[in-house]
């Protein structure tokens, strides 16, 4: 084997210095991990690292006739490595990796030994395969722009999938008797229950429908949007490079507890058939599906109907008459509606009928109770006649 050159002497010390750092980190990583799946992936990344750094340990040892020594590296681990949060770890492991990758192809412009050659080309492609697995790890918990999106649809409101139309007009009634249950109590403390209770009644459930519509309808249609370009850049991506691609397929099976070899296969085997390897891709990344997505026009209509129907469940008893009994009837009817809405609830969650019921009745009475007392108290500084 030839001696090295000097030029690439440092490179190559260099190399073998941060192969050793991130085997030792996977290692620490490893150990604290307590998902069993996770921590067999940190260990076999480590075990990667520790065969780059004794390639490039023995051919140092051959060109200059000394052995580095990878304790003294491992020592002067920060302690940010040793103790810092693991998804924050994972998520710089990833830029350094894909420095790796970048200075192991400047280091390739240099080399002629073939040997020192094949050991750079070796690991540069793992060094990218290890950027990937690793963007994979520490998805859930660092920003990306895409998880930020994600994250932002998944907190709207009419953004709840699995649950249908149904899901939709619970929520729509719940929000339409809270809004307008407190704007009739807060007005009924002001003016003592007269005519204009019905009217602010009657303006806040149309505001209320309309608003929660027109939400419902551009959440739909904004996953819609979302999913369409996610295809797009999924596409662009599996034809720039269709190994990465497979690879993060492959990992995500492994973190759904298939074992290294029957997810390759099965990445394989899906990659076989372009459009659902695509279909996949996004789902996995994204958890998006075209099947879940609402249908605008429909999420709309139940929006909009079944906010306006629990609007209008407060108002009723202005109808037929005013002052103190329409108070109580308001309150008496509106409090029943908060059990039933509360209870229906059990129709989409896991929850108790009656602690669901419960605890959306208390929820309503302490509304009515603030707001009633808010409008008695600003009745006193009303303007006189």
């Amino acid at each position: 084997m030839t001696p090295i050159d000097e030029g690439n002497l440092a490179t190559i010390e260099k190399m073998w210095r941060l192969e050793v750092e991130a085997a030792h980190t996977y290692r620490l990583l490893a150990q604290r991990e307590r998902d069993p799946k996770r921590r067999d992936i940190l260990t076999r990344l480590a075990d990667q690292e520790a065969v780059h750094a004794a390639r490039w340990s023995d051919r140092i040892t051959a060109g200059t006739g000394r052995r580095p020594d990878p304790a003294h590296v491992e020592r002067g681990l920060s302690w940010f490595q040793r103790i810092g949060d693991s998804n924050v770890v994972l998520n710089r492991l990833e830029q350094e990796e894909t420095r790796a990758e970048a200075e192991y192809d400047q280091l390739l412009a240099r080399l002629t030994d073939p040997q020192d050659r094949q050991i750079a080309e070796q690991a540069m492609h793992e060094e990218r395969d290890h950027a990937v697995i690793l963007r994979t790890l520490a998805g859930g918990a660092i920003p990306t722009p895409r998880s930020t999106l994600d994250t932002i649809l998944r907190r709207e409101r009419w953004h709840v999938r699995g649950t249908g139309w149904i899901g939709d007009a619970i929520y729509g009634v719940n929000d339409g008797l809270g809004a307008v249950f407190g704007i009739v109590s807060g007005m009924a403390g002001y003016t003592g229950g007269s005519e204009v209770v019905l009217a602010a009644g009657l303006a806040g459930t149309m505001a209320s429908a309309l608003s929660m519509g027109a939400g419902a309808y551009l959440a739909s249609k904004s996953e819609r949007e979302v999913y369409e370009s996610e295809v797009s850049r999924e596409r662009a991506e599996i034809e720039e490079d269709p190994h990465e691609e497979m690879l993060e397929l492959e990992l995500f099976y492994q973190l759904k507890g298939f074992s290294a070899e029957e997810a390759r296969s099965m990445a394989e085997r899906m990659h076989k058939e372009p459009k659902q390897f695509l279909r996949t891709l996004v789902h996995e990344e994204l958890g998006l599906s075209e099947e879940t997505f609402p249908t605008p026009w429909r999420s709309t209509l139940s929006a909009t109907l079944s906010t306006a129907i629990g609007g209008f469940i407060p108002i009723i008893p202005f109808f037929f008459t005013v002052g103190m009994p329409a108070v109580i009837a308001s309150f008496v009817i509106s409090t029943i509606a908060h059990f039933a809405v509360g209870a229906s609830k059990a129709l989409v969650t896991t929850r108790s009928w009656w602690a669901s019921g419960a605890e959306m009745t208390m929820v309503g009475v302490i509304e009515a109770g603030i707001t009633y007392g808010l409008g008695v108290a600003l009745s006193g500084y009303a303007p006189a006649p």
